[in-house]
């Protein structure tokens, strides 16, 4: 029973996944849960554009099959996923090749595996993603491929937490120490962690790194279907009626009420940020607010069948950096909900700030990616989002505190890995840190001990 001071148990501030996915959790424990978002939608940042039956995301975070909150997130059950070709595209030289991890992703098959660069697409037009002929592997000889890939197949079998144990410094320095060939970070690793990580300059600690090399070898990359938004639906749809309130904007927050712009006070036990940095940062000053990582994203559609049929379902990255676009794929082919039946939609990735004329930049560089003329393709949005993904510079705590004070929580990417799969597990960190401190029934036994606000946190 509540006590009569109290509207609610736990306010959440945020609709995004991580503020729903805490939900989920709360809800499912029998804590009366409300969350607040000050947009007129759910979802944040994994938000889906309807344009003429095409469903384009605005930033186009990638996924792995290897992502354990994927599975473990209540809500996300039904959650289906469209899988890329195995491994990526390597475009360099005016060729592309075939990236494959080892051989069983990971294990003790995959450490004795090597990376296998073959030949894409045979038959498609010289230039196009699937040029044929003979060509040189973007990861050296067969002992630089040897190595990587045993690599690889190790790092998939290793533990989080010995990663998360592992001297830290900026990812593209720790490659280099460890005797990596600078042809092989070059032309597959540097390429491959941009698309995974937004960070194309390999400054982003060497354990995110670690881990995210880790989910692509023992794992397969993919998209959810119908949208990035199909995340934050699934976990809206999921929560008992009235639990999510949009359109309602946090003034200011304590550890028993929330003060709104729309609807005065709310009286709780616990309060939840749950939005990005920046926004829980202006809540709680004191809170820190990282670097960033825009992010463009580029929707083009065409009826051109050499566009469609060149690269496939694969993810293309552009390892000579001959352009602004960082990764492309056809996305209908991977995903056709995406697209009305008979069109093809292309949805390719600018990392930094986006240059001048960004589409007609973006249209010279896939003409050279896919081989075709692009001068005919439909450009259906642009998508600029300037703090797209906090940077995750040495040092990084990757287990930053998710509980600053007895009542007052905090959650999101920026509390953890940049990626879905840190959003998620911060969210869980958050859950179990209030079940344990309200002593509710069936509490999650992984609390965050930390008692009080960081100079830092």
């Amino acid at each position: 029973m509540l006590e009569p001071a109290y509207q609610v148990d736990v306010v959440i501030v945020g609709a995004g996944i991580a503020g729903l996915s805490a939900a989920h959790r709360l809800t499912s424990a029998g804590v009366t849960t409300a969350v607040l978002e000050a947009a007129p939608y759910a979802g944040g940042r994994m938000s889906t554009e309807k344009v003429d039956g095409f469903r384009l995301d605005r930033i186009g975070q990638l996924l792995s099959t290897s992502y354990p909150e994927l599975r473990l997130t209540p809500g996300l059950d039904a959650l289906a996923v469209r899988r890329f070709a195995p491994g990526v595209l390597l475009h360099r030289d005016g060729r592309a090749q075939r990236a494959l991890p080892p051989a069983g992703g990971g294990g003790a098959r995959g450490a004795r595996g090597a990376l296998h660069v073959v030949r894409a697409l045979a038959g498609a037009p010289r230039g196009a993603a699937g040029t044929p002929g003979r060509t040189a592997a973007p990861v050296g000889g067969a002992v630089d491929q040897a190595r990587l890939g045993a690599a690889l197949g190790r790092i998939a079998a290793t533990p989080v937490e010995r990663i998360l144990a592992r001297p830290e410094m900026p990812a593209g320095q720790a490659l280099a120490q460890r005797g990596v060939p600078a042809r092989t970070i070059d032309g597959f690793l540097r390429p491959l962690l941009a698309a995974l990580l937004c960070d194309p300059e390999l400054s982003t600690s060497s354990r995110c790194a670690d881990l995210a090399l880790r989910a692509f070898a023992s794992g397969r990359l993919c998209v959810p279907e119908g949208g990035a938004e199909m995340l934050p639906e699934l976990l809206a749809r999921g929560l008992p009626p009235g639990t999510v309130r949009t359109g309602v904007r946090v003034t200011s927050v304590s550890t028993t009420r929330v003060s709104t712009a729309e609807h005065g006070e709310i009286h709780c036990r616990a309060v939840l940020l749950a939005t990005d940095a920046r926004a829980a940062a202006e809540l709680l000053p004191g809170l820190r607010v990282p670097d960033f990582h825009p992010v463009t994203v580029v929707h083009h559609t065409t009826d051109d069948p050499a566009a469609a049929f060149s690269a496939g379902t694969s993810l293309l990255l552009d390892a000579d950096r001959g352009g602004p676009v960082a990764h492309t794929a056809v996305l209908s082919n991977v995903d056709p909900s995406r697209a009305p039946a008979g069109r093809v939609l292309i949805s390719s990735t600018v990392l930094g700030p986006p240059p001048q004329g960004v589409d007609t930049a973006v249209r010279i560089h896939l003409s050279r990616l896919y081989g075709t003329s692009t001068r005919r393709w439909e450009t259906l949005a642009v998508h600029h989002t300037p703090e797209a993904v906090p940077a995750m510079r040495p040092p990084h705590d990757l287990r930053r505190p998710v509980r600053l004070l007895a009542g007052l929580y905090v959650c999101g990417d920026h509390r953890d890995t940049s990626t879905v799969q840190g959003a998620l597990h911060s969210a869980h960190r958050a859950a179990s840190a209030i079940l344990a401190d309200l002593g509710a029934a069936g509490s999650m036994h992984t609390a965050d001990p930390t008692p009080t606000l960081p100079r830092a946190a």
